[in-house]
């Protein structure tokens, strides 16, 4: 079992229809998935951030991008993106 995990589920993330903790029985499938995911979030997203994925054992994480992760207390959406 694959599973794929979102780092730190950030504003977007939880208004988006993406689930997090997906469990998938095949590698290839779980990280096709994963990549899918990826591009969505930083397509659809409010662009705060760049996600990326990481194998880690038999998951796969999606995660803030090391170029790009902000300081913000909250991160993307949810400390900041406007909200006054």
């Amino acid at each position: 079992m694959f599973n794929i995990v979102i780092e730190k589920e950030c504003g977007c993330f939880k208004k988006s229809d993406l689930e997090n903790n997906v469990q998938i029985n095949i590698k290839e499938d779980a990280l096709l998935k994963a990549i899918s995911m990826k591009e969505q979030m930083n397509s659809d997203f409010c662009g705060k951030h760049d996600f990326e994925v990481k194998e880690d054992s038999s998951n796969f994480i999606i995660s803030f991008s090391n170029q790009q992760t902000q300081s913000q207390s909250g991160g993307c959406c949810g400390g900041g993106c406007g909200h006054h």
